[in-house]
């Protein structure tokens, strides 16, 4: 009989060193399953541990909650004014007033300095400002010349000094003290809280009909840019033609425009607004197509492009500089328009008395118009919940324009915008 032969000591260390290990793997699922059965069965944890605990609780789950409200929305204007403009000027920025929001006013260099001093007098003694903070007067006035570059320079400053003033607010809006509104605050928060916060409200149209002949072509200078007393723009002789490296857009000088598009003109990372705000350096009536022509040629903004400025304008047959001024007799019009705002007005006419009246909550004595926020005795001398809105009838009006406007898009976009 042959004699058993030692195993060699190599095999024998092999064997060792997968002893420790086997043994700690069949440790550690002896303690695991201990674990388990100690647990109830519902806080076991596994792929299916969101049906296995409805089942083993004898429960069902709880509904989803509710989707919050969006969130109301805040709006940043320009309120801005000539000579003889104070008081229209003063009555505008009262029936806009809402503590959510931000104001720039302006009084150009036009105006009286004696104007202009008491504006800003005004704006520091009134309490609800002086406890909101959120008016703000451009003391250095600028010279502001419709005709001219003058305004648009005006309009970008305004919204440099809003952009530092806030980062909270959502759009601007530009409005002269020859405007007015036809809805409450608490109603233009309230509609536009539901809106995409990247659409822009602006006229606009790139078929520019006599505006190519008798505004594109022709060559301007506006003495408001280096003087300190407003005269006409004077024209140069040569004339230019159309541009080839963008399309021209035309439309309205009054637009709502959103913070990430305000954002984009003034800070400017690509360098389009700089190059069409020195081309429009010449343009006659250039506040009427270089913030058209800058969205309408930027694809990052064109698609968000709402073809209204929100505005009820009556304008004479054939079109002249400036539009009709309104009365009266053109309330029944101006209401059926469905806009926020309608112009021009001339100061204290008893159209803006029947507006306070009947679409501005009765407001009178150019009180601040009654809204959520209003509290205190008088109304609204103290500043309650500003985030409690009273949406008024102004609402289905204004939603009935905003609707029509977007009701051919997608995804609550404007159809064929730029167009």
């Amino acid at each position: 009989m042959e004699p058993v032969k030692s195993r060699p000591p190599i095999v024998i260390l092999l064997e060792r060193r997968w002893a420790f290990p086997m043994a700690l793997c069949w440790i550690l699922c002896i303690m695991f399953l201990i674990s388990t059965f100690n647990k109830p069965l519902n806080h076991i944890t596994t792929v299916f541990s969101s049906s296995l605990s409805v089942i083993s609780s004898g429960n069902l789950s709880s509904p989803s909650p509710s989707p919050s409200p969006p969130p109301i929305p805040r709006f940043a204007y320009l309120v801005s004014g000539s000579k003889g403009d104070l008081e229209k000027l003063w009555r505008l920025l009262r029936a806009l007033y809402h503590p959510r929001n931000v104001y720039v006013v302006h009084l150009d260099l036009e105006a009286p300095a004696a104007e202009r001093r008491e504006l800003a007098a005004r704006v520091e003694m009134e309490d609800v400002f002086k406890k909101v903070k959120n008016v703000h007067v451009i003391r250095k006035a600028n010279m502001v010349t419709y005709k001219g570059p003058t305004m648009v320079a005006n309009t970008l400053h305004a919204c440099a000094l809003l952009l530092k003033k806030s980062k909270d607010w959502d759009w601007f809006i530009n409005l002269s003290a020859s405007d007015y509104p036809l809805v409450t605050q608490d109603d233009l928060l309230y509609t536009f809280s539901s809106l995409p916060r990247n659409l822009s409200f602006l006229e606009h149209t790139r078929h520019l009909g006599w505006k190519e002949d008798q505004r594109a072509k022709p060559l301007i200078i506006d003495p408001g840019l280096y003087k300190s007393k407003k005269s006409d723009v004077f024209w140069v002789t040569q004339r230019r033609e159309l541009p080839t490296a963008f399309k021209l857009f035309t439309g309205s000088a009054w637009m709502v425009l959103s913070r990430e598009f305000v954002e984009y003109t003034v800070l400017g990372w690509d360098n389009l607004p700089r190059i069409l705000l020195m081309y429009y350096t010449n343009f006659i009536s250039s506040s009427e197509g270089y913030f058209q022509t800058l969205i309408c040629n930027t694809p990052e903004f064109m698609h968000t492009a709402v073809n209204h400025d929100l505005h009820f304008i009556s304008w004479d047959t054939p079109p002249k500089q400036h539009p009709r001024t309104l009365s009266l007799p053109d309330a029944r019009r101006m209401i059926a328009a469905n806009a926020p705002f309608a112009r021009k007005f001339i100061s204290n006419d008893p159209v803006l008395d029947k507006i306070d009246g009947e679409l501005l909550g009765g407001r009178r004595n150019e009180s601040f118009v009654h809204g959520g926020w209003c509290e205190g005795s008088p109304a609204c001398n103290e500043v309650g919940n500003v985030t409690h809105l009273k949406p008024g009838p102004g609402v289905q009006r204004l939603e009935k324009l905003i609707n029509g406007l977007l009701i051919k898009g997608s995804r609550g976009f404007p159809s064929n915008p730029c167009k």
